[in-house]
């Protein structure tokens, strides 16, 4: 079955089971509690007991139980930014060997949000600007466009899905010329397209003169302990990291772009834009992270818009790194929790987000 259809059924059974928890006016309030770092270097992470919180034990082992049958291979939840479940899991396939602090596993397109940030890093340090051509940093003739569509096109557009070119060519993760295709002008239409996504990584070298790998270690993973690796997989560039590097990560995003005192994104204009919605097509889009709460969504091969939110039952100010297989970076920050989910494909489509969202109808029994 084509993949859009496998989106259009999971979306449709999905808003006819669950109803959106939130609206787009819902305030949320800030939890103003003290956030915990771990040291930059070594394995010490302060933990803290589901108990002490208040939180419902009975439920912790269904969790477990439907993480284990979902092919998971490792699961934290960090409250105040400590430790209150870490699992690993040897999953149900063949060949698999068991999890632990140590495996590393790729991010997918949960890795999308680590670009993002580096754009906006790049932007405040004078790099770069989000509204300049991509054409500036790529050069003219990087599509197959006329040059009219062509300079429509921003890093923006980029960072928003917003791109108009065709996600419908035969390889949509093709960086070729003539595999991007004129469909729309720019930020006229919405569509999950790695390829304009993928060339931010050029983007990022043309204004800086840094690799994809030196800027995530220089700007990113110096500074919180975050020792990953990318690697080129055909066209794109693939993460990968242990779990607990995925949670730091996590971390530094719910405190919005800093490490306890150090700063890694200056910018709060950035991060606001970087997690509320980019675009009036798909709401539940920011810049590269997927928006919770929100009255309607759109999801990749699909270009219908429904009016339900992306995780019905988290909460709705929830956002979320969301990777092929299953990769999850969750962000609640009226709640202080990250959520992490690595592992294999839990079901038959490539992002599962039913499966996601019925992780979080366990999760939030535990948590309320």
């Amino acid at each position: 079955m084509h993949l859009s259809k496998f989106y259009f059924l999971s979306v449709f059974f999905l808003f006819l089971n669950c109803s959106s928890n939130s609206s787009d006016e819902e305030t949320i309030p800030t939890n103003p509690t003290t956030l915990y770092f771990p040291p930059i270097s070594g394995t010490a992470w302060q933990s803290t007991s589901a108990e002490s919180l208040g939180w419902n034990t009975s439920k912790i082992q269904p969790l477990y139980d439907f993480l284990q049958t979902g092919n998971t291979r490792a699961f934290i939840v960090l409250k105040d930014g400590k430790i209150v479940l870490e699992k690993y899991f040897r999953n149900n396939l063949a060949n698999t060997a068991a999890f632990d602090t140590t495996s590393r596993w790729y991010w997918a397109s949960a890795g999308k949000t680590i670009t993002s940030l580096l754009v906006g890093i790049s932007q405040s340090e004078g790099k770069l600007n989000i509204n300049d051509k991509t054409s500036k940093y790529l050069g003219t003739n990087w599509t197959n466009e006329n040059l009219t569509q062509e300079n429509l096109i921003t890093i923006k557009n980029q960072l928003s899905m917003t791109s108009g070119l065709d996600d419908g060519v035969t390889d949509n993760h093709c960086t070729d010329p003539s595999c991007l295709v004129y469909k729309a002008d720019a930020g006229t239409r919405w569509a999950y397209h790695n390829a304009p996504y993928t060339l931010l990584d050029k983007v990022l070298n043309s204004a800086t003169g840094k690799t994809l790998t030196q800027l995530t270690s220089e700007k990113i993973g110096s500074k919180i302990g975050m020792n990953g690796l990318w690697a080129p997989s055909n066209y794109d560039n693939v993460y990968y990291s242990t779990a607990r590097e995925m949670a730091r990560f996590g971390l530094l995003i719910l405190n919005k772009g800093k490490w306890d005192t150090t700063s890694v994104l200056s910018d709060a204009n950035y991060y606001n834009e970087m997690t509320t919605t980019s675009q009036n097509i798909n709401l539940s889009y920011g810049y590269l992270w997927w928006l919770n709460g929100k009255s309607s969504s759109m999801y990749p091969g699909s270009q219908v818009v429904f009016p339900v939110s992306i995780t019905p039952n988290a909460p709705s100010d929830m956002f979320s790194a969301l990777g092929k297989n299953g990769q999850f970076i969750d962000v609640v920050p009226s709640k202080n929790i990250v959520v992490i989910r690595m592992g294999d494909n839990p079901d038959a489509t490539e992002v599962p987000i039913i499966f996601h969202d019925d992780m979080w109808k366990k999760l939030s029994e535990i948590i309320n």
